[in-house]
């Protein structure tokens, strides 16, 4: 991937997801040399891709670099005591772009000054190359600044950009915090597997491939989540029988509206 940025791609943070994304751009081609990852202490697996891939690392913002774009990968408790000591690193062309849940652009801008920025959320199968990421970017982002950062977060998967930063608080509900939502899934599926009879690591075996097997299905056919349930629901069936429960006017659809709900209350109260 060709990545014309007015400066170095400064990383702050090389955790899970900050790591995922450096794996991502290497991956895709872009040199070492054009990134900068600034962590005081990454994974050992990080350190050794860092080191492998010639990306320049250290430990505290260095002077005299002004970013093309500054990706924020910090955890959102640590946002308040990191955010001051990187203004330095903001130029005129800069960039920021924040992954981090709860930190608003009023935030970023009040460490940062007025600058172009992005509010990006992606999820953890990001780490695998499967993620997906909601953005919004200010008014400051130009278009050429929107696609260059586009093009840096679909190395994890598909990027949606949305029309409000209010919009990424629905994001993070959804897509941010919803991969949990599958694993617990599983866990359910698993545990009536156990109370019909089953044995309980075989009931989570079936319940684990399952899940895994469907969502590959769902990727990777044009048919949609409606059309592929339909498809395995024969009428007067055993999958129809357990439907007529999930989707009882009681069942799973309401129970994901106060989910989906309670979440998007929490993001909008970590924002402040």
């Amino acid at each position: 991937m060709a990545v014309a940025a007015a400066g170095p791609i400064v990383l702050i943070g090389a955790g899970n997801m900050g790591g995922a994304m450096l794996a991502g751009w290497l991956k895709s081609g872009i040199a070492g040399e054009t990134i900068l990852v600034i962590d005081p202490g990454p994974p050992p697996a990080m350190a050794r891709l860092i080191a492998d891939n010639g990306v320049r690392h250290e430990t505290t913002a260095p002077e005299g670099v002004k970013a093309g774009v500054l990706f924020l990968a910090v955890k959102p408790q640590m946002m308040a005591k990191v955010l001051p000591s990187l203004k330095a690193l903001v130029g005129p062309q800069t960039v920021v772009v924040s992954v981090a849940a709860g930190t608003t652009l009023g935030t970023m801008r009040s460490h940062l000054g007025e600058c172009a920025m992005v509010r990006a959320m992606p999820n953890t199968p990001a780490m695998i190359g499967r993620g997906i990421t909601g953005a919004f970017a200010n008014d400051s982002v130009s278009k050429a600044a929107r696609d260059l950062v586009h093009d840096l977060l679909k190395v994890s998967g598909p990027v949606e950009w949305v029309e409000t930063e209010a919009d990424i608080d629905a994001v993070t509900a959804v897509s941010g915090s919803g991969p949990a939502y599958v694993f617990y899934l599983v866990e359910c599926m698993a545990e009536a597997g156990r109370k019909a009879g089953l044995q309980a690591d075989l009931a989570m075996r079936l319940a684990r491939e399952t899940v895994a097997g469907a969502g590959e299905l769902l990727h990777q056919s044009p048919d949609d989540a409606a059309k592929l349930r339909q498809n395995v629901t024969s009428p007067g069936g055993t999958t129809a029988a357990a439907l007529s429960f999930l989707m009882a006017d009681d069942g799973m659809q309401p129970l994901f509206d106060k989910a989906i709900a309670a979440a998007r209350k929490r993001a909008e109260e970590l924002a402040g």
